[in-house]
This record gives C-alpha cells, sequence and structure tokens, in this order.
C-alpha cells in the first residue's frame, strides 16, 4: 500500500475522500467498463495498453477504498504525507547575516513586521548533524548549502535560514 499514497487513489476513482462507499462502487463500476480489456481487443495496441493500465489502476484504487480498513489506513498515510510537505518560505537568511546574541545564545534577524526570528545554536547543529547522517546513509543529493525553516516570534512570515556546507568557517 506504500505505493497508494504516492498516486492519489480517490483522484483514479474521479472522487473524493468524503465520498460514501456507494458513490466510490457507481465510479469504479462505470470506469471499470471504460477501460475494461475486452471492451479494447480490437484496438491498437498503444491504445489497449493504455487501457489495461488505466484499468489496472483504477482496480487497484478500488481495492483498497472499497474495504473500511484498508480504506482508513490509506486515509491517515495520506494525511500523513500531507502533514509533511514543506512550509511556505518568504524568503531565504544566511547564517551569516543574522545577529548573534551572546546573552541569549541565540542568532537573531528582524522581520519587517517588527518581531524576529530566532534559531539557537544548537538547533542548527542539530539540523547539520541530522543532514550529515542523511548524508552517509545516501539520503539525501549533494548540497552546496542546508537549511532551517525559522518562524516569525510575531508573525506568520518564515524564513529559510541556510548555512554553506562547503565553508564552515564560522564558529558557534
Amino acid at each position: 500500500m506504500c505505493e497508494a499514497v504516492e498516486k492519489d487513489l480517490y483522484a483514479v476513482l474521479g472522487a473524493g475522500p468524503s465520498d460514501s462507499v456507494q458513490k466510490l462502487r457507481h465510479r469504479y463500476q462505470r470506469l471499470a467498463l471504460q477501460y475494461h480489456p475486452d471492451r479494447h481487443a480490437g484496438s491498437s495496441s498503444s491504445e489497449a495498453e493504455s487501457g489495461m493500465k488505466r484499468f489496472l489502476e483504477v482496480d487497484a484504487a478500488w481495492r483498497i477504498l472499497s474495504d473500511q480498513t484498508t480504506r482508513r489506513q490509506y486515509d491517515l498515510q495520506r494525511r500523513a504525507q500531507e502533514l509533511k510537505q514543506d512550509l511556505p518560505v518568504d524568503s531565504t537568511v544566511h547564517l551569516q547575516d543574522m545577529m548573534w546574541e551572546q546573552d541569549e545564545r541565540v542568532y537573531t534577524y528582524s522581520c519587517r513586521c517588527g518581531g524576529g526570528f530566532h534559531i539557537s545554536k544548537e538547533e542548527v547543529e542539530d539540523e547539520a548533524h541530522k543532514r550529515w547522517q542523511d548524508d552517509e546513509e545516501g539520503e539525501t543529493e549533494e548540497q552546496e548549502q542546508e537549511g532551517v525553516v525559522v518562524c516569525c516570534d510575531t508573525c506568520s512570515l518564515t524564513v529559510c535560514v541556510t548555512r554553506s556546507l562547503k565553508t564552515n568557517s564560522r564558529t558557534f
């Protein structure tokens, strides 16, 4: 069912997450009849192949969404994937451009609303360590910069605080 999260099964059936099982069944039956391999027996090979692929997609979607348990699991995975989406970032700020507050031990940057963006030395190091581990495991592509999304303490703006991976001359 992991593959299923990549493709929206509701969209495959032309339905929505709030649709009833009866409505899903109706859409499945209509699409299954439309794309059934027997209907495309006399068609060109590429058309028949495309119809067969579509029929298999529709059938796979129906198998998951018709059962209450698997549908619930799919919905949970779908929701988890939605929550993992990146935050909208309003701008990028380089760590070197931020002010170091020795007393509070945080980097700060002024927001246009009058508030500020604050990131601690530990947050920067944690993100650097996490990226280093991902690189070791081969999970990330080669990058020259790393970033941490930071929210303003007053408004809803966010910035991506970056620092260069090639030159780590700045000491914390």
